[in-house]
């Protein structure tokens, strides 16, 4: 197979695309793949790091005002669509792939023009704008989430497959799950409550958990806690303000980040994040009671429909974002560590949301599409 896939901005759309890469390899090792992206988001680092070939093309999102800059940005869209038609000529690929964002709108124009096959894949339960537009001129349109299909009108192009993703569920044993406790400077005798904020942290998270560390509100659980990297060094700055030794804190570990997020999502026993299509998408697969808290600037306020997938079905709690303080989070946190029976149910509800063989869906609905258009 020869595969383009435009993928550009953050994790939540390059990863899919370099799980998508992983799995045609898998199947047709001979295959080649490249990706088009901007340069300019973290795709310049994945995508190389995974091993693909990175083009890029001078794309924008364009925002819903009319400023100078806007309008730059929207003729310099427009012109990379003969950028993206070059790339296709030069390539020949049997298919395009887009995973969302606004580089797909240049490559999908140029790949329909050019009579190439289209297959979108969309991470969040509320679809984007780039896949709503070419929700009638994409061959096929794959959904991470039910509610997604409901939002595009359940097309006939539109399939349910899951969000692609690396993170497992592992059943480990309990001398397995102590030895990985023991390892992040906690103990077997309390509950972890995992909680990070995305690669960079989440302010408003950190600051109500700072205020139930430091008021010792924590003494029915333990915390796991990725503040992200420059987050962590005002966080340390603030603990020591109040003559607090970030590195010794009583049933509390604080990192920068967790490089061994898979481990530590499989030993903990309550999640509090974000609500990111693939952080919903890990958390349903591993099975675990959550407490999201989206991020109120998202695009069209996907991250709270994104929550609501959980939600709904009794593995979630959602704190909106104006909401939050360290009162409210850690209520919520009481209520379910200290109901055992809750937690199990939560856990149980959230697995059932959790698709099988996500990446062989995908990898099969895009053979088809190619050989369809072979006949």
């Amino acid at each position: 197979m020869r595969a383009i896939i435009a993928a550009a901005g953050t994790g939540g759309h390059i990863n899919p695309g370099i799980a998508i890469a992983n799995k045609i390899k898998e199947k047709e090792p001979n295959s080649e793949i490249v990706f088009v992206g901007t340069g300019r988001g973290l795709e310049k680092d994945l995508v190389p790091r995974a091993g693909y070939e990175l083009k890029t093309i001078d794309a924008y999102g364009i925002e819903r005002k009319i400023t100078v800059q806007n309008l730059k940005n929207l003729y310099a869209t427009y012109k990379s669509i003969g950028s993206a038609q070059k790339i296709i000529q030069s390539f020949k690929p049997d298919v395009l792939i887009g995973t969302g964002g606004y580089i797909c709108v240049p490559t999908v124009i140029a790949a329909k023009k050019m009579e190439i096959p289209v297959v979108l894949h969309e991470s969040n339960a509320f679809p984007g704008v780039a896949v709503k537009l070419f929700k009638k001129k994409a061959d096929k349109i794959l959904v991470g989430f039910e509610d997604a299909k409901k939002r595009l009108d359940n097309r006939e192009n539109v399939v349910v497959t899951g969000n692609p993703i690396k993170l497992k569920k592992i059943d480990f044993s309990i001398s397995e799950k102590n030895k990985i406790i023991k390892e992040t400077g906690l103990k077997s005798d309390k509950p972890i409550v995992l909680v990070f904020g995305g690669s960079q942290g989440a302010q408003s998270i950190n600051q109500s958990l700072l205020e139930i560390i430091v008021n010792k509100k924590n003494k029915d659980y333990q915390i796991m806690w990725a503040a992200g990297p420059e987050q962590y060094k005002e966080i340390k700055k603030k603990l020591e303000e109040v003559n607090i030794n970030i590195e010794n804190i009583d049933k509390v570990k604080i990192v920068p980040y967790i490089y061994n997020m898979e481990e530590i999502m499989n030993i903990a026993d309550l999640v509090v994040c974000r609500s990111g299509a693939m952080t919903i998408t890990e958390i349903s697969v591993v099975g675990k009671p959550a407490i999201f808290i989206p991020f109120p600037y998202a695009t069209e306020n996907h991250q709270e429909y994104n929550a609501k997938v959980l939600e709904n079905v009794g593995a979630a709690r959602i704190i909106l974002n104006k909401d939050l303080n360290s009162e409210i989070l850690g209520n919520t946190i009481n209520e379910i560590v200290n109901n055992k029976i809750l937690m199990q149910e939560m856990s149980k509800n959230a697995n059932k949301v959790a698709m099988k063989n996500v990446e062989d869906k995908i990898y099969n609905e895009i053979k088809t599409t190619i050989n369809k258009k072979l006949k």
